[in-house]
């Protein structure tokens, strides 16, 4: 444990190198943790530009709301 404890930064690289780390304490040196790389998270499949040329957008798209459709979204 305390070679472990003085060693941290080696055994945490070569566990990013993929290899598992087992750490041991006492006289029987009996195994007491592991330490491993955290997997990396799984990529959504978002790419910019996915879905390009897959719809449009019409042309009044940011034109304003007229006024009885805006106070029906604001509550007036």
């Amino acid at each position: 444990m305390h070679e472990a404890k003085t060693n941290l930064s080696s055994l945490v690289e070569r566990a990013q190198n993929g290899e598992e780390v087992v750490i041991t304490s006492g006289r029987g040196r009996k195994p007491v943790a592991r330490v491993v790389a955290v997997a990396k998270p799984k990529s959504h499949g978002r790419v910019p530009g996915l879905f390009k040329g897959t719809f449009r957008v019409g042309t009044n798209f940011d034109k304003p709301l007229p006024k009885k459709e805006l106070d029906a979204w604001t509550g007036k």
